[in-house]
């Protein structure tokens, strides 16, 4: 009688469980207070609209200031071309390498939520500052075509703004994206699903920002001036922060899992004080909690996998093991789970380093593009367009290709490939590779027609704008944005799949450590290609004058390299294995 009572209780708490588990998110995720959140009242799309409205008010502020920023570095603070490119190359670099410091801080100690809330303070004071910049500092008066630069003080002031910005968009960038992937329940096949469209609607709505950027903020600062034009992506900043808080009671929350470094050194020291043992063939022999839960704060565990067996000599357990305190040290003993996330993060790398080179494209959206623009026929009738407008047109390819890749091409491209989302992360990021080649060629096809019509017109010696119209740059612009729907989505989807639970704003900081390192890197190009180009006192590809010089040759370089480095990213990416939680 005992024992069919016990086998009726186990039988309930068993039943129970799994409604529980039904009812309840699996991923470990909780409410703001820290207690355990049901399904229905929270996450999902109900939360995502505050997330989405935020990205797209702070993708507007951002791009307020970057889209124009080369033509008022030119113009206003009186730089040259070069120096002018150069400027806007580092500071937006540097907007995607400061995510690192966000998403350290969000990881190991304050969580996504708070550091988005202290970094969005930042950011918003630091845009303050440049408005006030803009709107009091008037540039010195030009006489003829020389025109003295801006004072230290003024230069001073506007780079102090400038990098303030640059500093409290390192809380938000790898934060917002991660943790609006953190409102759909990874253990729920449905609510997996729905975050792969998340995905593609959060770049929807960067450039539903970018896109009111490109075009009515931009023609306001060519027009109305740039106090105003400054002053109204600060206010969209405020609208940012306050549609954030908002969605507070239905978000959910992913626990720091303590500082992703000193897990990833105790793995390292761990395995070298070990370097002597042998690994055994039997992986369940391995160190790892007997329970559900992982060692790990936030995070679930990982499955044993063969590749960088060294790194598993940290979760051999030897007889000092086994005779001492050391299972409560992980600098001598670490867990598989934890082996397993630098084994992750190792195996992400190839694929991270060889994303790089799109990001150099994609910078020339916001200098050389806008630099060519400026030399081209920008009237229409008695309208004339700004030259940072006409990369409106690759906002508009990423607005257009959405929704006919989230409602045409997943459907169709599933049927083919089996998979859930369509395409896999690792074969959407390499067609926008592909793009990005056919991209920079037809920017030096349109660059090699302007400079015969110069020629045609005998304006080569002229530094005047060429009767070719701006709209040729459209093709270039389109192949540009077509491609980011692709490598830009596909990086944010992978990153965030393929890296540990508990370093998830991180390995989002590392996608974008991709486009700070494209910014840097087309700078070095311009630096290298400036001063090979330029002795024996010839101009040069990139003078000061575009009629004289080359701009075709640079883009033809960067299509080269493009091809060499998708070569490479194809090598990589077959040779990638998948991440496996339990």
């Amino acid at each position: 009688m005992g024992s069919q009572l016990e086998e009726r209780f186990l039988l309930e708490e068993g039943l129970l469980e799994n409604q529980n588990r039904g009812l309840y998110t699996g991923d470990g995720s909780v409410d703001i207070n820290g207690n355990r959140i049901l399904k229905t009242n929270t996450g999902n799309w109900k939360a995502c609209p505050f997330i989405l409205g935020t990205e797209c008010c702070e993708r507007l502020a951002y791009y307020g200031i970057a889209k124009n920023l080369v033509t008022y570095l030119t113009h206003k603070l009186h730089e040259g071309n070069v120096s002018a490119a150069r400027n806007v190359n580092t500071w937006q670099g540097t907007c995607y390498i400061t995510p690192l410091i966000g998403a350290f801080l969000a990881d190991a100690y304050w969580g996504k939520y708070w550091t988005v809330a202290v970094f969005s303070t930042i950011y918003f004071i630091g845009m303050s500052t440049l408005t006030l910049s803009a709107s009091v500092f008037k540039p010195p008066t030009c006489v003829g075509f020389v025109c003295p630069p801006a004072t230290p003080a003024e230069q001073a002031i506007f780079f102090f703004g400038l990098y303030l910005m640059a500093l409290g968009t390192g809380g938000i960038k790898p934060c917002v994206s991660s943790f609006g992937a953190d409102q759909f329940d990874d253990t729920d096949p449905v609510e997996r699903i729905k975050k792969g469209s998340f995905f593609n609607w959060f770049y929807f709505c960067i450039n539903i920002g970018s896109l009111i950027s490109s075009s009515f903020i931009v023609w306001i600062q060519d027009n109305a001036g740039w106090g105003l034009g400054f002053g109204i992506p600060t206010l969209f900043m405020a609208i940012a922060i306050a549609s954030f808080f908002l969605g507070t009671p239905l978000y959910r929350f992913q626990k720091p899992g303590g500082s992703p470094l000193v897990r990833m050194c105790q793995v390292l020291v761990s395995s070298l004080r070990k370097w002597n043992l042998e690994v055994p063939c039997d992986s369940s022999l391995l160190y790892e909690l007997p329970d559900k839960s992982s060692a790990i704060e936030g995070s679930r565990k990982l499955e044993h996998s063969d590749k960088l067996k060294f790194l598993d000599k940290a979760a051999v357990l030897s007889d000092r093991n086994v005779n001492s305190e050391d299972f409560s040290n992980p600098w001598r003993l670490c867990t598989v789970t934890q082996v397993e996330e630098l084994k992750l993060l190792i195996g992400i790398f190839p694929i991270w380093a060889t994303s790089i080179l799109f990001s150099t494209v994609y910078a020339q959206m916001s200098t050389m593009f806008v630099e060519q623009g400026m030399v081209m026929d920008r009237t229409l009738g008695s309208f004339t367009i700004p030259a940072a407008s006409l990369s409106t047109s690759g906002v508009i390819s990423v607005i257009i290709w959405v929704p006919i890749y989230e409602k045409f091409l997943v459907p169709i491209a599933r049927k083919f490939t089996g998979k859930e989302r369509g395409f896999s992360e690792l074969q959407r990021i390499g067609i926008g590779l592909l793009l990005s080649i056919l991209a920079m060629t037809a920017a030096a096809m349109v660059e090699r027609k302007r400079l015969e019509v110069a020629i045609a017109f005998d304006l080569v010696h002229h530094r005047v704008p060429v009767p070719i119209s701006i709209f040729w740059q459209i093709p270039q612009c389109f192949l540009v944005g077509a491609g980011e729907v692709f490598t830009f989505i596909g990086q944010l989807e992978f990153f965030y799949d393929q890296s540990p639970d508990a370093m998830r704003s991180l390995c989002s900081a590392l996608s974008l450590l991709t486009t700070a390192l494209g910014y840097y890197l087309s700078s070095l190009i311009l630096i290298i290609v400036t001063s090979v180009t330029t002795r024996g006192g010839k101009p040069g590809w990139i003078p000061d004058n575009l009629n004289e010089g080359h701009l075709d040759y640079y883009f033809w370089l960067l299509a080269c390299l493009s091809f060499f480095n998708l070569l490479l990213y194809v090598f990589c990416a077959s040779r990638y294995k998948s991440k496996k939680a339990s």
